[in-house]
């Protein structure tokens, strides 16, 4: 039976077109997250590089297949901001993001994109929330409202797909913010979507400079939330099966390690 576009694995498109040289989209995608990275850095002058990711500026996987680069740093404000990327660029696979994990004295949402190629353009956009939009309505109507019109735009554009994740886990993050979209590898599609990534940027950061202060006696809570979703994200992402056939189990656990902060996460716990 052909599976349905939309519950497609990752494994069954790269079957049907394994060989594909996507190292433009690369340039491309890449270069709209390193620019987004920066001005998200630019918000938060304190934040410091991570130490342990000072040998991941470029790595390679065993046997040469893949290859990428993962750097964070965390500061006051932003606990955890993460620019990286993985795959082949001359087969097909890509996985590139930048993530923003804020610190505890406001609950805006974190900020997490990705741009991903299997070889078909793979989008995901995110505002990760902090409140339990179920039964807080003030929290839905602040950060999820304002951008509903934008968001219903992009999700009934016929050129995108709705990419549905395998993981259980992965679809439970889903919110009204989520887009999660495949679409045919062009530059108009890489386009369409960078514009929309800025446009987000500018809510986002609209958002942080009207933010309230988060009492200190909720941050704890607050913290063991946020560390807990950063933790699950990256554990169940069933992209990892694809990883450790490259790296090995015991590397992909390093890896995951070091991509969720979980250094980082026990510093400040």
């Amino acid at each position: 039976m052909t599976a349905h576009a939309d519950t497609k694995t990752i494994d069954q498109f790269l079957a049907e077109n394994p060989d594909v040289d996507v190292s433009q989209a690369w340039e491309k995608c890449w270069g709209t997250l390193a620019d987004i990275k920066g001005k998200i850095a630019a918000r938060f002058p304190g934040l410091e590089f991570e130490a342990n990711c000072a040998d991941r500026e470029y790595y390679t996987s065993p046997n040469g297949e893949f290859e990428g680069s993962f750097q964070a740093w965390s500061g006051p404000g932003c606990e955890w901001l993460v620019n990286s990327w993985l795959g082949n660029r001359k087969a097909s696979i890509l996985d590139m993001n930048t993530t923003a994990f804020l610190g505890q004295d406001t609950d805006v949402p974190h900020f997490v994109m990705v741009f991903g190629t299997i070889p078909k353009l793979f989008f995901y956009f995110d505002f990760t929330p902090r409140r339990n939009l179920m039964v807080d309505a003030d929290y839905l109507d602040r950060y999820y409202t304002p951008i509903n019109d934008e968001y219903l735009a992009l999700r009934g554009n016929p050129d995108f797909q709705w990419s549905v994740s395998h993981g259980p886990y992965m679809r439970a993050l889903t919110n009204p913010s989520t887009q999660s979209l495949t679409a045919e590898l062009n530059e108009t599609n890489i386009d369409l979507l960078s514009d929309y990534a800025y446009r987000m940027l500018d809510h986002w950061t609209g958002w942080l400079d009207d933010a309230s202060i988060i009492p200190e006696a909720e941050q704890s809570a607050l913290r063991v939330y946020d560390h807990k979703v950063r933790e699950l994200g990256y554990a169940r992402d069933p992209m990892n099966k694809l990883a450790e056939q490259v790296f090995g189990a015991d590397q992909v656990d390093y890896m995951l390690n070091l991509r969720m902060g979980r250094e980082q996460m026990n510093r400040n716990s």
